[in-house]
């Protein structure tokens, strides 16, 4: 039988190994103790792995080594619920120790070392024997152990006999049981923090700091990845760990600077612009970093809307920068750019060129003609068949079947036509959008159709419309009075009399719609009725009905 205590002389290595074990305390969101437990050192930069459930749910957590001295636990560097493990940082200390990974899995009926903490000179070693292995994937060993441990020795390191570590003793079910179970080290050494770490479970449930990527590039994506999802002072960390880590990416910058400047603290301006610079100076890129500082400024001015704001920070020198950009690289991204800042600053001849240049490379789509199309409509003296010409290339840009993503582009391209007098094409796009968004559609939206089908002489399809425009807003005066107007229009003369009272029940002020109801009353030949209205459109300063007063009531 395997002695469970060694009383044999301990292996030579367990003297110095020892000090790569401690105690960990953790605390919850109130300060006050959760658990505590063992963890020890894998690597010479302060990595460490324990078990996961003593860190789930804590806010923050203490080591104390070997030689007694506490030390915060600054990062967590991955977890693994499922298999109760997590990877750590601490800072390094002067005399720091740390256990080797072993580069080869025990083999079974090898004899194998437990290493309690201990703060003690002599260290008491278990021994015991292996009795299964089972691999986990990714060169990753799972250990069945003729060993029996309590949960004081949770989280203690598995050696053999070259003294480097093998895996991490877990809970135990029965405490008496005379097996035991460790997952491998080089499992917990394995985990990691990714770009897709911000969805994980087990990381989220830890309130402690999470450490960045180890790649630059899985670093980024995680700054994307966290943008949304992070409160405003716990990004602002990860964006200082990031240029910690990162100092020569403009990411941190560009990113820091935009968390200042939308702070709502006007003291974070010359914090935002210096990080602004600094994106400058640091990027090998030149013009990527012109366009995202440019990109920057125009929204921030965009968001002012007239406001003062921030000395420096204009449509002028966004325009400037973004210009510097395409001098550079003159990409069809910074150009859009380019564009949009002409179009904020009423430019728009000037934007509309930078639209066309974009609307020929390879980038062009259907925003990138709904620009052109929206800024030809500003420019003095334009053809509207042009405009609509550039909102007909929008829409063929579009896939179908069309969703509610391409709706705006038909009610965009209705409007236009309907401007235009085309009104049965703008009918047939107001018809697809209501289709795209599936009917949800508002109470002026069906106002707006129907004035279309009215000037096409699509007289049901428009009565339709205006009554389910009255039917979800029954206190909207316009609707109701182009309800009369409708019903007046189709000769429909007692709705449209009934309408109108409905009017004047809600505004006994409304010169039209006495102007409305007393000609209405004037075709059923009730002329006393209809003058004494028209005489009240008069009164309240209505010009028009002159012309009905000198036809009906002389």
């Amino acid at each position: 039988m395997v002695a469970q205590l060694a009383t044999a002389q301990m292996p030579k290595w367990a003297e110095k190994a020892k000090k790569a074990v401690f105690s960990i305390v953790t605390y919850d969101k109130d300060n006050q103790i959760k658990g505590t437990g063992n963890g020890f050192y894998i690597d010479a930069n302060g990595t460490a792995l324990s078990d996961y459930s003593l860190f789930e749910g804590a806010q923050r957590a203490v080591i104390i080594n070997a030689d007694g001295k506490q030390l915060d636990v600054t990062s967590i560097n991955g977890a693994n619920s499922m298999y109760d493990i997590i990877k750590f940082n601490t800072p390094v200390e002067k005399k720091h120790t740390n256990l080797t990974l072993a580069t080869q899995p025990a083999k079974v009926g090898e004899i194998v070392y437990l290493l309690p903490y201990s703060t003690q000179k002599a260290a008491t070693v278990q021994s015991g024997r292996v009795n299964a292995v089972d691999s986990i994937g990714n060169n990753s060993f799972y250990y069945t152990l003729e060993m029996k441990t309590g949960e004081k020795l949770v989280s203690c390191p598995i050696m053999n006999a070259a003294g480097e570590v093998l895996g991490m003793i877990q809970k135990n079910a029965d405490n008496e049981s005379a097996e035991s179970y460790a997952i491998g080290a080089s499992y917990g050494a394995a985990l990691s923090i990714n770009a897709l770490s911000m969805n994980d479970g087990s990381l989220n449930k830890i309130g402690i700091k999470k450490a960045l990527p180890e790649t630059e590039e899985q670093a980024v994506g995680l700054l994307y990845m966290s943008a949304n999802q992070m409160d405003a002072a716990s990004y602002r960390t990860l964006l200082d760990d990031f240029i910690q880590q990162y100092p020569n990416n403009y990411e941190g910058y560009i990113r820091r600077a935009n968390l200042y400047i939308y702070s709502d603290n006007k003291d974070n301006y010359k914090l935002a612009d210096n990080d602004l610079e600094k994106a400058i100076e640091t990027n090998a890129n030149k013009g990527e970093t012109c366009y995202q500082v440019a990109k920057a400024i125009y929204s921030y001015q965009l968001s002012k809307e007239g406001q003062d704001s921030y000395e420096g920070w204009s449509f002028e020198r966004a325009l400037s920068l973004v210009q510097d950009a395409i001098k550079n690289d003159a990409q069809p991204l910074y150009i859009q750019l380019e564009g949009d800042i002409y179009f904020a600053m009423g430019k728009y001849s000037e934007a509309f060129g930078s639209y066309e240049k974009v609307n020929q490379s390879s980038i062009a789509d259907a925003s990138t003609f709904y620009s052109a199309a929206k800024t030809k409509q500003l420019i003095e003296g334009s053809d509207i068949n042009e405009v609509i010409a550039l909102m007909d290339s929008a829409i063929v840009k579009l896939k179908k079947p069309y969703f509610s993503d391409a709706a705006p582009y038909f009610y965009a391209r209705a409007g236009i036509l309907t401007q235009a007098k085309k009104f049965r094409e703008a009918v047939k796009d107001y018809n697809t959008f209501h289709e795209a968004i599936s009917g949800n559609v508002t109470a002026l939206f069906y106002y707006e159709r129907e004035q279309a089908e009215m000037q096409c002489r699509m007289y049901q399809q428009g009565l339709d419309d205006i009554n389910k425009a009255v039917e979800m807003e029954p206190e909207n005066l316009d609707f109701l009075l182009e309800k009369g107007s409708v019903h007046l229009r189709v000769s429909q003369l007692d709705e449209a009399i009934a309408t109108f009272n409905k009017v004047l029940a809600k505004d006994s002020s409304l010169a039209i719609a006495y102007r409305m109801l007393g000609y209405c009353q004037a075709l059923q030949k009730k002329n006393k009725e209809a003058c004494a209205n028209f005489a009240k459109a008069k009164e309240l300063g209505d010009t028009v009905v002159d012309q009905l007063i000198e036809k009906y009531c002389q």
